[in-house]
């Protein structure tokens, strides 16, 4: 079984805030970018393996390749998974990845999001994904937990 210590979504995927203090919060020593356009590019993971500081251990993986093997890892890996989209999580969880929340952390304000926190704006889309997996919205590890529900 896999030691995953963390779930969070959040659009800009790996970044400061993420290996500083998520990363820090958590225990992780293995941060997983689950995106199939992310996994697919390695021009795009450029930015995020900086990101990262040479403190983790950073894979990226398809939502698909990370099902069927994530039960495989090492328990002495500590995992953060970070995901771009509420449907990439829902496509885990469908998958059979176990884990028992997902932090929901930045989710960008468009045309076609309502928002909800002050971070957090969701589509029709979003919260069809949400309701496929338990979600909550916790911008810092010191703030105030939220459902998503509670806010939609």
């Amino acid at each position: 079984m896999a030691n995953i210590v963390l779930v969070r979504i959040d659009e800009r995927l790996l970044h400061g805030q993420i290996r500083i203090t998520w990363g820090k919060y958590s225990g992780a020593n293995t941060i997983i970018v689950a995106n199939d356009e992310i996994a697919a590019n390695p021009v795009l993971q450029a930015p995020f393996k900086g990101a990262a500081g040479g403190e983790y251990v950073v894979l990226f993986r398809t939502i698909e390749h990370l099902i069927g093997s994530i039960n495989k890892a090492d328990e002495r890996r500590r995992i953060l998974i970070l995901c771009k989209t509420p449907e990439d999580v829902a496509r885990l969880v469908e998958g059979g990845v176990s884990f028992n929340e997902v932090n929901v952390g930045n989710m960008h304000h468009n045309s076609e999001r309502k928002q909800i926190d002050k971070n957090v704006s969701v589509s029709p889309v979003d919260i069809q994904a949400f309701k496929r997996i338990k979600s909550i919205i916790q911008h810092m590890p010191e703030s105030s937990r939220k459902d998503v529900f509670d806010c939609i």
